[in-house]
């Protein structure tokens, strides 16, 4: 498993195995912005196996330790960004908050749940990183609302070339657990696909609004 870093093959391995991650390069699905692709990631499936669970939230805290040393408050993106934001904030002791994809329509309209205190050094939970919109769309209302977001972590992340460019115009340091590049390399070393079904998967991670899987 060259260049391949323990949690990379483990997490790609566990995603796999339970299909939070299904690749189907020869029958691609419809993404809801009308993109086809090979693989489908849906990571909430891993709050269904403890051990998985589990690991992936002691190495999203291990990984901020690491990259962002003292952190005052974890923030999870809504939906999917919840429950590990709040499994990550438990497992550090910190407070937590989340961010709506639009502030409620009734009470106090909050678009931010929970309490922030101006100047927390924060660190904002993702489960998955496409182009990073929605997620830096969370990390924008809170630095509006005065926290000081250091950065974001994920589970997963495509990989795409227009996160890169998204995360640094918006100066988000982003980690994800594993990427695209190691699932594809996972995922042929245990046979989830063939060797022949690279290239093709390659293709679309280079141009994945243009690509018809053909």
């Amino acid at each position: 498993m060259n260049n391949l870093n323990e949690v990379e093959q483990k997490v790609a391995e566990s995603l796999l195995q339970i299909k939070a991650i299904k690749l189907q390069p020869k029958n691609p699905f419809t993404w809801a912005s009308g993109w086809k692709s090979p693989i489908y990631c849906d990571n909430r499936i891993t709050l269904s196996y403890p051990a998985i669970r589990t690991y992936i939230r002691q190495k999203l805290s291990q990984l901020i330790q690491e990259e962002f040393g003292t952190v005052e408050m974890i923030s999870g993106v809504a939906t999917a960004g919840i429950p590990q934001g709040v499994l990550v904030a438990q497992d550090l002791g910190l407070p937590f908050t989340y961010v709506r994809s639009s502030a409620k329509g009734h009470g106090r309209q909050n678009l931010i749940e929970g309490e922030i205190v101006s100047g927390q050094r924060v660190v904002v939970i993702e489960d998955l990183i496409s182009t990073g919109k929605s997620s830096l769309q969370a990390v924008e209302a809170l630095r509006e609302a005065g926290c000081n977001v250091v950065g974001l972590v994920s589970i997963f992340t495509y990989g795409f070339d227009a996160a890169i460019n998204n995360f640094a115009d918006a100066k988000c340091p982003f980690f994800s657990l594993c990427n695209y590049d190691a699932l594809i390399k996972v995922a042929v070393t245990n046979s989830y696909v063939l060797e022949s079904d690279v290239a093709l998967l390659e293709q679309w991670k280079k141009d994945p609004s243009a690509w018809t899987g053909e």
